[in-house]
């Protein structure tokens, strides 16, 4: 698979018939390996092993229903009291981060009012701040340690 701009990982692969799936720790389970799934699964460990992200705090797939539609997220990081306060978006390498792709995290945030949202496509990546009185966002410079966002 392509190299990302994170940390290189050691995975689980296997291969069913031409088809290669991945394991997917959080999951616990293997799941097609795409490229959208590839740049997921690289941030999460990027998030758990480099910034100490607790897992039992991140929701893979998060479904929400939003004007009787069902959306997923790709990922949703929770407090420790089970509040939501970040939305993850991955999208492919090949991707570029538009405008859209925030959009859709805005939807996303409609339903779960969260403070921070990251946006990677493995290449590039965005963290950024609601700022709910100005209804805007402030792009962060890096990544937070996951200790150092809740005192943020």
């Amino acid at each position: 698979m392509l190299q990302l701009n994170l940390p290189s990982y050691n995975f689980k692969i296997k291969k069913v018939n031409e088809t290669l799936y991945i394991f997917d720790s959080q999951r616990k389970k293997y799941v097609k390996l795409t490229p959208e799934e590839w740049v997921r699964q690289n941030f999460i460990r990027f998030l758990l092993e480099e910034k100490h992200f607790p897992s039992a705090y991140l929701a893979v797939e998060k479904e929400l229903v939003f004007n009787g539609m069902k959306k997923r997220c790709d990922a949703v990081l929770y407090d420790g009291q089970a509040q939501p306060l970040m939305i993850l978006e991955f999208k492919a390498p090949h991707v570029p981060l538009t405008q859209s792709v925030f959009d859709q995290v805005a939807v996303y945030n409609y339903r779960l009012n969260v403070e921070y949202f990251i946006v990677s496509n493995g290449l590039e990546h965005y963290c950024c701040r609601v700022m709910k009185e100005h209804t805007k966002f402030e792009f962060l410079k890096e990544i937070p340690d996951y200790t150092n966002f809740l005192n943020q």
